[in-house]
Formats: structure tokens, C-alpha cells, sequence
């Protein structure tokens, strides 16, 4: 339990850094910036996956399809529209919406592999996912009042909402369907799954960024391709990104899939909107006010609770 907890802990000070990323490179629109993640990714993959080809040909086909469905729900759509609601809303909307996440797939996952994992009585579950969303309401409400009105388009902000409200439908499902095949594989190594969904983003990637670039040549002809006018910042950016969230994340929450239930696993996913809280604390050099600290408070102790809270088998009745 205290290793998954601290892999889980990792996985979101990795992920973490997806909140600041596209605010370093405001001028590369969203689709470059992930297209160029994912490409730096599958690149990595490539030496990877040459060394661990005897785990990798135990994929069956129907493996394969399923890491890509995972590789194009859980990174490419899912960072395309939160680095666009990113841009659009501000970094505190985003992740306050990228926050829920916490909140909603307990819920889900209680629901749909209760079978499985066990079910947390509602009446464990209520507290830690009402101090979750509380201090996720605090926190947030803190950061909109740090930003300040400014001029308002209504358009792009709402637009902005609703992409990042996709980004959470795309990682919920992912969150649910990876934890689903890692548990349901115990014998496959999760440093192997992770190079796995690595290497088959490299061709849609590819593709994706050469597309990009057409457009870009079409809309902003002046735009530098293929890097952009910053090209050593945006290539060591994605690099960066590429190594720490996608591969380094994904393998540390890999590892905790298979070490903790969904329903305890999914409420850590609160480590990365800390995460995230914190990195943009250290940008902007400052502390956080009183406000943002008891909601950070309120979300520590909600993964406390809920990962104290252990979920109950179903009992076995013997057929006679």
C-alpha cells in the first residue's frame, strides 16, 4: 500500500509540470506543442523498445489496439485540449477543472469495478470526496482572484471550458481502462506498458506534426517551422515533458495500478493538481495565501481518508 501510495505521489509531481508547460510557450499553438511532445516520446521509445523487444512481442494484437486506444485517449486528444484550455482560460480554470478528476472517477470506478476491487461503503467514500472537492473549490477560487478580471471574450473562454471539460472525460476513461489491463495482466511488466503506449504514439504523432505544420504554414505563414522562433526552447521543452510526464509518470501510476485498487488509486490523482498548484507558486516566486493553504489542507486530508478507507470483497456464495 505505502509503495503504490509513494509511486502514485511521483506519477503527479511529473504530471504536474503539464499545467506550466504551455504557459512557457504561449505563442506555439496547443495541437504543435502536443504533437511535439508525443513525437519526442515515441523517439525515446524507439531504443526502449529495442531492448525490451523480448517483453514486447508477449502484446497480443489485441494489446496493441488497446495501448493505442490509451496513447490517443490519455495523451495526444487529452494534452491537445488542456494545453488549448490552458491558453484559452488561464492555468487556474484549467486546473480546476483538470481537478475534479479526484472527485469523479472514484465515483465511476466504484461503480463499475466494485465487482472487482471490492466496494467502498458510500458512507467511507462521501467524507474524503467532499474534503476533496472543497479544497480543490478553495484553492482555485484563490488562484481566479490572484489572476484578476482583465478583458473577457466569451467565446474563447467558454470554449476553453469546455476543452478541458473533455480532457477529463479522455483521462478518466484512461485512468479507468489502464488500471482495468494492468491488473487484469499481473505477469506483464508495467515498464513494458508504458514503452508500449511510447511506441505506438511515434507514427500518430509523426503524422499529427507534419499536419500541423501544413496548417500552420497555410494560417501563419510567418510562423518559423518546424521549431517555431524559439526552436531550442520548445525542443528541450517537449523533451522534457516527453521524459518526465509521459514516460516517467506513466510508469510510476503504472505501478501503483498494480499495487493499489481503482477506487483507493484513483482519489491520488490529487497529487498532481498539487503539483501543479506548486510549480506555479515557484514561477510566480511567492507563497501562497491563506485561502489556497487551507485548501491544500482540505485535499491532503481527503487522500488520507481515502486511502485509510479499505473496500470490502464481495463474499463468495458456494454454488451447492
Amino acid at each position: 500500500m505505502i509503495i503504490g501510495v509513494l509511486y502514485a505521489l511521483l506519477a503527479g509531481l511529473m504530471w504536474g509540470l503539464i499545467f506550466v508547460g504551455p504557459l512557457m510557450v504561449p505563442e506555439y499553438p496547443a495541437v504543435l506543442q502536443s504533437m511535439g511532445r508525443y513525437l519526442a516520446l515515441g523517439l525515446i521509445a524507439l531504443p526502449l523498445a529495442w531492448l525490451g523487444r523480448a517483453r514486447l512481442r508477449q502484446l497480443t494484437h489485441h494489446d496493441w489496439k488497446t495501448a493505442l486506444a490509451l496513447t490517443m485517449m490519455g495523451n495526444i486528444i487529452y494534452y491537445v485540449c488542456l494545453a488549448s484550455a490552458i491558453q484559452r482560460t488561464g492555468a487556474p480554470v484549467s486546473t480546476m477543472i483538470i481537478g475534479t478528476l479526484p472527485v469523479v472517477i472514484p465515483v465511476f470506478a466504484n461503480l463499475l469495478y466494485s465487482q472487482r476491487d471490492g466496494k467502498l461503503a458510500w458512507s467511507k467514500m462521501i467524507p474524503a470526496l467532499v474534503c476533496i472537492a472543497i479544497g480543490l473549490a478553495l484553492v482555485n477560487i484563490a488562484e481566479l482572484h490572484h489572476v484578476g478580471v482583465g478583458e473577457f471574450d466569451g467565446w474563447r473562454y467558454g470554449s476553453g471550458i469546455l476543452l478541458a471539460s473533455v480532457s477529463v472525460v479522455c483521462w478518466a476513461w484512461y485512468a479507468l481502462r489502464n488500471a482495468r489491463w494492468l491488473r487484469e495482466n499481473p505477469d506483464k511488466h508495467p515498464m513494458m506498458w508504458a514503452t508500449a503506449q511510447a511506441l505506438v504514439t511515434l507514427p500518430v504523432s509523426l503524422l499529427g506534426y507534419a499536419a500541423s505544420c501544413w496548417w500552420l504554414d497555410l494560417q501563419q505563414p510567418e510562423f518559423a517551422l518546424p521549431f517555431g522562433p524559439r526552436p531550442w526552447v520548445f525542443v528541450g521543452l517537449m523533451v522534457a515533458i516527453a521524459v518526465l510526464c509521459s514516460w516517467v509518470g506513466a510508469l510510476c501510476w503504472n505501478i501503483a495500478s498494480q499495487k493499489l485498487p481503482t477506487v483507493i488509486l484513483v482519489p491520488l490523482i490529487v497529487f498532481e493538481t498539487l503539483a501543479g498548484l506548486l510549480y506555479t507558486f515557484l514561477m510566480r516566486h511567492s507563497v501562497p495565501p491563506l485561502l489556497t493553504g487551507c485548501g491544500i489542507a482540505l485535499l491532503v486530508v481527503g487522500v488520507v481518508i481515502a486511502v485509510r478507507a479499505k473496500p470490502e470483497k464481495p463474499t463468495v456464495v458456494p454454488v451447492a
